[in-house]
């Protein structure tokens, strides 16, 4: 019975160690990933900006449309974040976060300004994203 009691302690014991360090490593992820944090945060703000004058019917215009407005937005808040992400401070891989704005700003803008144009643009731009970083890796 004794052996039993103190192995559920040891137990509880291991449990308690585990979920402190489980916090200690999402706290330290998110203090030293400042970039990743803010940008959540800004496209978080940024939708419900959107939603509000949406809701709100604030904008009349023509060309508004809540969804793409909001992915619009998002594509240069990830865009702005990989521009940040050249500082040497902030220095982490940026392709596919320029992919991801890239597509989600012509797909925003796709439906703001129409499909003729902007999805032959987000092909060249991804394509010449593609090149630039195959001659760029190192090996």
């Amino acid at each position: 019975m004794s052996e039993r009691r103190r192995n559920e302690k040891e137990e509880e014991k291991r449990e308690k160690e585990d979920e402190k360090r489980s916090e200690k490593v999402w706290d330290e992820k998110w203090r030293h990933n400042p970039v990743r944090a803010i940008t959540l945060a800004v496209i978080l703000i940024w939708g419900g900006i959107v939603a509000i004058i949406q809701a709100a019917n604030l904008v009349t215009a023509s060309w508004w449309e809540g969804w793409s407005v909001f992915l619009t937005g998002t594509g240069v808040i990830l865009l702005i974040k990989a521009a940040v992400r050249l500082k040497p401070e902030y220095r982490r891989p940026i392709g596919g976060t320029i992919i991801i704005g890239i597509i989600l700003l012509g797909v925003g803008l796709g439906h703001l300004l129409g499909w003729n144009y902007v999805w032959p643009v987000i092909l060249i731009a991804i394509g010449v994203i593609i090149i630039a970083r195959a001659f760029s890796r190192k090996h």
